[in-house]
């Protein structure tokens, strides 16, 4: 475990670094290039072999309902804590905004499935995906960019417009794609089966790799206001997530894989959520770098718990 989370925080610090060199290309430029292919090729391929390959169960389709419940709940106390704090602390409404939904919004795709893929093994990817796409995504944009057009722009967000969005998403079709495969039992051949692995196996590296690209050190003035944001999303969280996943009924890798999730932190997405809706992008970068940096302690402690849990 501990192998696997250095070998991570290494392929971010080169990240990091090559963010720092100015060799060849603009950091930013590479990480855009980086997130399109993923997004749009190699994550929806990913998908297609792990929905086709895994044995989906009833656990496998309750971790979007621990997800739900999980970020919701994130959300919820988010606000209510941020309501309070603000009685006492000035914040601005575009700083809020960035804190509320970095409390509530985890790392997990990015982080999440390669650390979950291989701690729990490729078997166990399905619950990333799942947790992910059918969960924290359609959330994102149906309740986390209506929060953030409220706090930044004053304003309703287009209902259609996310919906549109959600329904348009290259690995949303990836799995369904998956499920039609298996549905009509059609045996693909070795070769695509190849095809897809050699994309697939690229999400990982590069996910990890792209955060490391898009780290930095933001000057942020009042930087005290993150650690309510940060206590709810690193630790308070996972808890909610394992609570969730017990009523629920989950068990072994399942119940393991949503404490993971959970804890993982602030995800990278935010700071776009940010800039589009005119949020604290520094404050954004901010919580990014912070919990990116205190998830490796807060990560191997989740790990532990939940393998003791099992």
């Amino acid at each position: 475990m501990y192998d696997l989370l250095l070998s991570f925080g290494l392929i971010i610090l080169t990240g990091a670094v090559f963010r720092r060199s100015g060799i060849g290309i603009e950091a930013s430029v590479l990480r855009q290039a980086i997130s399109i292919s993923v997004f749009n090729l190699f994550l929806p391929c990913l998908c297609i072999k792990v929905i086709y390959t895994a044995k989906i169960d009833i656990e496998a389709l309750l971790v979007p309902a621990v997800a739900w419940i999980a970020t919701l709940s994130g959300l919820f106390i988010a606000i209510t804590v941020y309501a309070i704090f603000e009685r006492f602390v000035h914040i601005k409404s575009s700083e809020k905004g960035i804190l509320v939904i970095g409390a509530a919004f985890g790392n997990v795709t990015y982080l999440g499935l390669p650390v979950i893929s291989g701690v729990y093994g490729y078997e166990a990817a399905k619950y990333a995906i799942f947790f992910d796409l059918l969960a924290t995504t359609p959330l994102l944009w149906l309740v986390g960019a209506s929060l953030a057009s409220k706090y930044g722009e004053n304003k309703r967000f287009d209902l259609r417009e996310s919906l549109k969005t959600i329904f348009s998403l290259p690995p949303l079709w990836g799995i369904l794609a998956g499920m039609g495969l298996r549905a009509i039992n059609i045996s693909l051949p070795e070769f695509m089966m190849k095809f897809l692995s050699m994309l697939g196996d690229l999400v990982a590296p590069l996910m990890i790799f792209s955060i490391g690209l898009a780290l930095s050190i933001p000057k942020v003035k009042y930087a005290y206001v993150i650690v309510p944001a940060v206590v709810i999303k690193l630790a308070i969280v996972p808890i909610v997530a394992y609570t969730a996943a017990l009523i629920l009924g989950l068990k072994g890798t399942a119940l393991a894989s949503c404490i993971v999730e959970g804890a993982m932190p602030t995800m990278v997405l935010s700071l776009l959520i940010a800039i589009r809706f005119n949020l604290d992008e520094s404050l954004a970068a901010f919580i990014i770098v912070v919990t990116t940096a205190l998830s490796f302690v807060t990560l191997p402690i989740a790990i532990y718990l939940a393998n003791y849990l099992l």
